[in-house]
């Protein structure tokens, strides 16, 4: 007696066919698992970029109150030049009233 020799590929799509809803279902979870993946590395891409911008932004503030001091000790000397010339009533001398003093 002889068996009849199986068709697996036959057999193998019938027991799929059957189990279909743990086929879908294992699917699901295995696309759920792959876009939890790609969304946690989408979040660290972007928590490093964001930290990034943060460190830029202060560097910049930095920057800024630098340029701000700057600026403030420019105009003080011309305030001071103002205040001078206007209410001193003092003037730069000529070059032919100024005199230079030679240290031994």
């Amino acid at each position: 007696m002889s068996k009849p020799a199986l068709d697996l590929p036959r057999v193998v799509l019938e027991d799929l066919w059957r189990h279909k809803w743990i086929l879908v279902l294992a699917l699901l979870v295995l696309g759920n698992a792959v876009t939890v993946v790609y969304t946690s590395h989408v979040s660290r891409k972007l928590t490093t970029e964001w930290d990034l911008l943060l460190q830029e932004r202060d560097r910049l503030d930095i920057e800024w109150r630098n340029l701000l001091l700057e600026e403030q000790s420019q105009t003080e000397h011309s305030r001071i030049t103002r205040i001078a010339s206007k209410e001193l009533n003092m003037s730069r001398p000529l070059p032919s009233e100024e005199v230079v003093v030679k240290l031994p």
